[in-house]
This record gives C-alpha cells, sequence and structure tokens, in this order.
C-alpha cells in the first residue's frame, strides 16, 4: 500500500512535475508575453511623449525663432547648414543697417546744412540793419547787467563816496546866494581854485547885484582876468546883475525856471544855486560827473541834460545834490581825466572802467591830488568839517 502510495505519489509528482514545468513555461512565455506587451504598451506610451517631445521642441522653436536668429552663433554651431543659413541672414541682417547708417548720415548733414548757415548769416544782417541804440543798451549794462542790477550797483558806488568824501562840499567860496551863482558863472573852463582866488577882489568891489550892474566892463574884465575868458564872463556877470535888479529885486530866485532866464545861467549853474544856496535837490552835470557816469556805465548819453536824466532816474530826488558832490570830488581827486589811479580808487571792484588808469597802487597813489595827497584844497574858506577832515585851504592868489 505504501509502494503504491509511493508510486501513485511519484506518478503523480512526475506528471505534476511536468504540468508544474509546463506551467512554468507557459507561466515563463506568459510572463514574458506580459513582459513584452508591457513593453510594447511602455513603447507605445512612450512613443506618444517622444512625438509630443519634437512638438514642444517645435512650438519652442516657433517662439524662440528670434532668439535663435539672435543666438544663432551658438545653438548652430555644430551643424554646417543651420550655421549657414542663419548666418547669411544675420549677415544680411547686419550689412543692411551698415548701407542704411551711411544714407542716413549723408542724408541728415544735407538736409541740415542749409539751416546753420542762415541762423549764422541773419544776426548780421540784423545787427547791421539796426541802428546804435543796441550798442548804446549793451554799454549801459556791463556783462548784460539788469535795470536792477544798474540801481544797486549805483547807489552801492554813492554809499562808498560818502565813506571816502563824508565832508564833501561845493568847492566855490561864497557867502549868500548872489555870491554863488556869480562864482558858478565864472567857473566855466577854469578850475575852482582860480575861481576862489579871483571873486574875493571882485565882490570887495561890488558886494551887490545892484553895483554889479552898473560897473565898468573893462575894470571887470581886468579883475577876471586870470580866470580866461574874461570878456564874455565879465558880459555874462554884469547882465545878470541887472536882471536880478529889473526882474527880481535884486535877489537870486530860487526857481528852476527862473534862474535859466538869467545871462550865462545854465541848467547846470541853477542846480549849483537850489542846491547849496537853497538846499532844493539838484544833479550838477560838469566835466568830471559826465566822464564818470560814462566810465561807470550808468548812462552813455553825452548831453547834459539827457545825463541829468539818466542819472536822476537811478537815484532818490533827495541825494541828488550830494551824489553830484561825491561824483565830483572823485573825479577831481582820483578819477582823473588822463591817468585815473585806478590803484588807489576805493571803488575799483564797482568800476567796469577799472584799468583804464595806473593799477599799481603805489604809482597810483602818487596821482592823488588835493587832500588826499597832503595838498591843499581849492577853497580859501573851506567849511571846518574839511579842516577836521584833514583838508588844508588854499592860498590866495599870488600866495603860491
Amino acid at each position: 500500500m505504501s509502494a503504491e502510495r509511493d508510486s501513485a505519489v511519484g506518478e503523480q509528482g512526475s506528471d505534476g512535475g511536468r504540468k508544474t514545468a509546463k506551467a512554468a513555461k507557459t507561466a515563463a512565455a506568459g510572463a514574458s508575453d506580459a513582459a513584452r506587451e508591457a513593453a510594447s504598451a511602455s513603447g507605445r506610451r512612450a512613443a506618444p511623449a517622444r512625438k509630443a517631445a519634437p512638438a514642444r521642441k517645435a512650438a519652442a522653436g516657433k517662439k524662440a525663432a528670434p532668439a535663435r536668429k539672435a543666438a544663432v552663433g551658438k545653438k548652430a554651431a555644430p551643424g554646417k547648414k543651420a550655421a549657414s543659413a542663419p548666418a547669411k541672414k544675420a549677415a544680411s541682417s547686419k550689412k543692411a543697417p551698415a548701407k542704411k547708417a551711411p544714407a542716413a548720415k549723408k542724408a541728415a548733414p544735407l538736409k541740415k546744412a542749409p539751416a546753420p548757415r542762415k541762423q549764422l548769416v541773419a544776426p548780421k544782417k540784423a545787427t547791421a540793419s539796426v541802428p546804435a541804440a543796441p550798442a548804446k543798451t549793451v554799454a549801459a549794462h556791463p556783462r548784460g547787467e539788469s535795470r536792477t542790477a544798474l540801481v544797486r550797483r549805483a547807489r552801492r558806488i554813492n554809499r562808498e563816496l560818502a565813506e571816502v568824501y563824508p565832508y564833501a562840499h561845493p568847492e566855490l567860496d561864497f557867502d549868500n546866494p548872489f555870491q554863488l551863482v556869480v562864482a558858478t558863472v565864472l567857473s566855466a573852463q577854469t578850475t575852482d581854485l582860480r575861481v576862489n582866488q579871483t571873486t574875493p577882489a571882485l565882490f570887495a568891489k561890488y558886494p551887490t547885484p545892484e553895483e554889479l550892474a552898473a560897473a565898468n566892463p573893462e575894470e571887470v574884465e581886468e579883475i577876471l582876468r586870470p580866470t580866461g575868458f574874461f570878456r564874455a564872463k565879465t558880459k555874462s556877470v554884469i547882465g545878470l546883475s541887472k536882471a536880478l535888479v529889473e526882474q527880481f529885486g535884486g535877489e537870486v530866485p530860487g526857481r528852476l525856471e527862473d534862474l535859466v532866464k538869467l545871462p550865462g545861467v545854465g541848467r547846470k549853474t541853477a542846480f549849483v544855486v537850489l542846491g547849496n544856496a537853497f538846499g532844493r535837490p539838484g544833479i550838477t552835470v560838469d566835466t568830471h560827473f559826465q566822464r564818470l557816469v560814462r566810465r561807470w556805465k550808468w548812462t552813455d548819453e553825452t548831453d547834459p541834460d539827457k545825463i541829468e536824466a539818466a542819472v536822476g532816474a537811478l537815484f532818490p530826488k533827495s541825494d541828488w545834490t550830494d551824489l553830484s558832490h561825491h561824483v565830483i570830488w572823485h573825479g577831481r581827486r582820483i578819477c582823473h581825466a588822463r591817468k585815473p589811479a585806478c590803484g588807489a580808487c576805493p571803488i575799483a571792484p564797482l568800476c567796469p572802467a577799472y584799468g583804464e588808469g595806473e593799477t599799481d597802487p603805489e604809482k597810483a597813489t602818487k596821482l592823488l591830488k588835493y587832500e588826499k595827497a597832503g595838498q591843499p584844497g581849492q577853497r580859501l574858506k573851506p567849511p571846518q568839517a574839511y579842516l577836521d577832515a584833514g583838508g588844508r585851504a588854499a592860498p590866495p592868489l599870488g600866495a603860491g
């Protein structure tokens, strides 16, 4: 029983083993088939992925086409064909602007060339056709100076001169308006010093308008001979004395319109009298005043009346009389006509004409006159303030 069982078992085992082997083969085959199917399935699934990649690349290629063209040198280097086509395109794209650029450069000067020529020629024609007014305006305002800047500079110069000449006064000796108007008429074409040395004898002999109006012309001429032009001056002082007696009762009028009616009396003389005898503001435009205001570019006018109006507009009316003294004193002592002492000038930084005269301080100091040089002034009887400031009285006629 056991043997049968064992055989049966053996038989069963052999059959089972065969069946098992077949089953194993079948399983292996199935596995291989399954693997193949899986592989094929994976291949089928992978195939779309592979196909999708080119699609992505194609899409990227479409979007990155400009980038490829721009960077063709880097990506297309391995491929000859790829490099050649973009390179030709790149070369053509590079050459195209190069050809257009010279054309643009050449065209630009041709179009713009006429414009500069017109701009250069136009100002010359305009300048030539315009009268002298613009040049005067430029001269009146140095370095493009505005009207406001001119007023400020002019008033600052006056303030500086007031500190330099605090004792400034009329440099004609007089005791009353009559003596002042006569002395002012005599000061034409001569110095105040010469007039001051001459008038003591004249007023000693003819102290009033009535006496001078009745004077012998020859005797008056002899007294006035040192002043120059003595015949014309004799006629003027006798004539104005008669006018004072006949028209104004022997008194000097205190109005401009009345003073200018007197023989030999103009606006300059009238303002000297009004400002210093009556205390009424006025600008005295003598030769010194004219020279300095033009040097300082306050005005470029040459007519005394126009100079008076131009300078008067720069200052308040209350400053006119003292301004006249400051300017005239500076012209007589430092800012001379021929050799200005620029190196010793206290307002040199404000003067547009600095350098016309001597700029060396030592040499300029030698050019100073009157009290600035330790010399006598022009008045025989100067105010006490002048003497207190170190000024010296002038000597009488014939004293030296």
